[in-house]
């Protein structure tokens, strides 16, 4: 099955986070990243979808200069991550997939004064109304913490200096359901408080889906489609229709399907393409269509990764 020509570009935009490019292989021969060029525009929620093992990670390390890419090049806020990394570092806050525990025998807020010492412009004030916010005892060790404390901890760090470029990693890992849903709302206030470009990598959809305003779906460690999210829920419909017996197909529309799959005399198709111009392919080929439904983000994602399989 040939793949439909997604959109992978956001020409015209004013960028905050850039790749031109980027491969990245680890040995013996795993391909990380192809020619990647993520495009994340000024003041935008980027939500960067995947399945494990996507590229997703390792993105948002090239971004921090934690893993340096084999081509290609990297840029926050202008800044060239691999010529002045320290100087990208700090306009950056970053919530990593896995919380790093080498400084577990500090207290919370001991590794907090640690962290402030690599920001001039940390807020004590709001990383102490964060703490609180979040049920977070400044005096008990970090190495105490469950993992759901650690990535609270990961939080203020990443926010308390108010930077204008958020990276996180699965945030929300480790979170139980209702801190997961306060997380939201603290991103809210955050940002109301202190515009802030976001780039949200992550395979749980749902969480990001009130937020989102671009999205970037990876696969196999390409970019397959990047778009604003009203471009993306415009251009992809899931449609049901009956088909006649013996029913051929519609060649005019093979190259957009993404998702198929038939039960006798009925088809569910996933498509790109405009609307009206997809339904009237399906009846000139003899189909009847039944429904043209939108899908939600996550169910857009689930259809673009699973492109190409049989049903």
């Amino acid at each position: 099955m040939s793949f439909p020509a997604l959109p992978t570009r956001l020409d015209g935009a004013e960028l905050a986070v850039q790749t031109r490019g980027v491969a990245k292989r680890y040995p013996p021969d795993v391909v990380a990243l192809e020619r990647l060029d993520l495009q994340v525009p000024t003041g935008a929620i980027y939500v960067l979808i995947g399945p494990n093992g996507a590229g997703k990670s390792t993105t948002v390390r090239v971004l921090l200069d934690l893993v340096r890419a084999d081509r290609g090049t990297a840029s926050v806020l202008g800044i060239d991550t691999a010529a002045q990394p320290a100087l990208a570092r700090g306009q950056i806050g970053y919530v990593p997939e896995t919380v790093d525990t080498a400084y577990g025998w500090l207290t919370v807020g001991g590794l907090l004064k640690h962290h402030a010492a690599f920001f001039h412009a940390w807020d004590w004030a709001y990383a102490e109304a964060l703490c609180k916010r979040l049920g977070l005892r400044t005096g008990e060790r970090f190495r105490a913490l469950s993992k759901g404390g650690a990535r609270r901890v990961a939080l203020v760090t990443a926010l308390a200096h108010r930077p204008p470029v958020l990276l996180l990693d699965e945030p929300t890992d480790g979170l139980d359901p209702l801190a997961r849903d306060d997380f939201g709302a603290l991103l809210v206030d955050h940002m109301a408080d202190a515009p802030t470009t976001i780039l949200w990598s992550t395979h749980h959809v749902h969480e990001a889906e009130r937020m989102a305003d671009h999205v970037g779906v990876l696969r196999n460690g390409r970019l397959i489609l990047q778009a604003p999210v009203d471009a993306v829920r415009g251009g992809l419909r899931r449609y049901r229709a009956e088909v006649p017996e013996g029913w051929a197909g519609a060649p005019g529309l093979n190259g957009d399907v993404l998702v198929r799959a038939r039960a006798g005399r009925e088809i569910t198709w996933t498509v790109w393409g405009d609307e009206r111009q997809v339904a009237e392919r399906l009846s000139a080929s003899g189909a009847t269509v039944r429904e043209a439904g939108r899908l939600s983000l996550e169910d857009a994602a689930l259809a673009l990764l699973r492109a190409g399989e049989a049903a």
